[in-house]
């Protein structure tokens, strides 16, 4: 595998992943709500992904169809908590940032749960692997391959969701008053709503 091959895969799975959706919605979402810990939390859950790569790599898509229904419970499961957090936030007492508690470790398993679930009942992940893979890299896809295009993957993802937390990071930052808390809340709880439905009604 060469370098341009690698450069070529690297670009069209940061596009993929960088652009509007449910998933970066959330995690900005997430961040403004409860901190950085929320939103990296969600996202760590969303590259679980990446289990779709080897599946598409070892050729058992034919097997990830199968389990259609699986996903389609994960999917649904996922939108539906993704709803109740965005219903909760929308009525949530304002509390200036500095005051809030920070999430505890079981409050960020449950969002990286939620992550999980969204993301591996998400069936335009296992087809923008299945049909990328081919084009961009071809049938030798070696172990030593696989490794290369996670490790991309990975790299991709952590510039992805970084730039997502750290953006939404700062607009937290002008949090001052509950006025304006309770503003950002019921617009990150719209957003979460949103991105909840959006990912029911998407095919």
């Amino acid at each position: 595998m060469d370098l341009a091959t690698i450069l070529a895969f690297a670009a069209a799975f940061f596009v993929f992943a960088a652009s509007p959706g449910p998933d970066n919605m959330t995690i900005v979402a997430r961040t403004i709500s409860s901190g950085a810990a929320s939103g990296i939390a969600y996202g760590a859950g969303t590259v679980v992904g990446i289990i779709f790569l080897v599946l598409a790599a070892l050729g058992l898509s034919i097997i990830a169809a199968k389990m259609a229904i699986v996903m389609t419970v994960l999917r649904y499961g996922g939108a539906a908590y993704l709803i109740w957090m965005g219903i909760k936030l929308w009525t949530a007492v304002p509390v200036v940032p500095e005051l809030q508690p920070v999430s505890r470790r079981r409050g960020l398993l449950t969002i990286f749960a939620t992550g999980v679930a969204l993301n591996l009942g998400n069936p335009k992940m296992p087809l923008f692997y299945v049909a990328l893979l081919p084009n961009v890299v071809g049938a030798s896809l070696t172990p030593a391959h696989l490794g290369i295009l996670v490790a991309v993957i990975l790299a991709v993802e952590i510039v992805v969701i970084g730039g997502h937390v750290l953006l939404a990071g700062r607009a937290r930052s002008l949090l001052r008053t509950p006025s304006i808390v309770r503003r950002v809340n019921r617009a990150a709880g719209g957003v979460m709503i949103g991105a909840g439905v959006a990912v029911i009604t998407t095919r």
